[in-house]
């Protein structure tokens, strides 16, 4: 995934904008596609602010997160079950099929360690 432009460079974008230049002038200006610069106005426009937005999924919209409570409940009654063992559970229980790795990652998000302690 691309990274945003820095603000520094938004800032000159739309205070140029601002001054009367064109769109496609100031892009051609600051060396960036005209694209950016028609977005990133209509975005001041829309908002009032040039901030990107967030990018990537929304936290906390898996499949899996409806069911969190029931795999930490399962952790938490047995700490040395083994992720594959947690995915056959789930299947059992609720009929949902999740990874393992998945099933780690929702564990470790909710503030669960892999590391067994002596």
């Amino acid at each position: 995934m691309g990274k945003s432009f820095s603000s520094d460079l938004r800032d000159r974008v739309a205070g140029l904008v601002g001054q009367g230049v064109s769109r496609r002038g100031t892009a051609r200006h600051h060396r960036v596609s005209a694209s950016f610069a028609v977005k990133l106005i209509a975005r001041l426009r829309a908002t009032g602010s040039i901030a990107p937005a967030r990018q990537g999924r929304p936290p906390g919209s898996g499949r899996l997160q409806a069911h969190q409570a029931f795999l930490i409940a399962a952790v938490e009654a047995k700490p040395d079950i083994t992720m594959p063992e947690l995915a056959a559970l789930l299947l059992s229980d609720r009929g949902i099929k999740a990874n393992p790795a998945s099933l780690s990652r929702l564990l470790c998000r909710a503030g669960f360690s892999y590391k067994k302690k002596r």
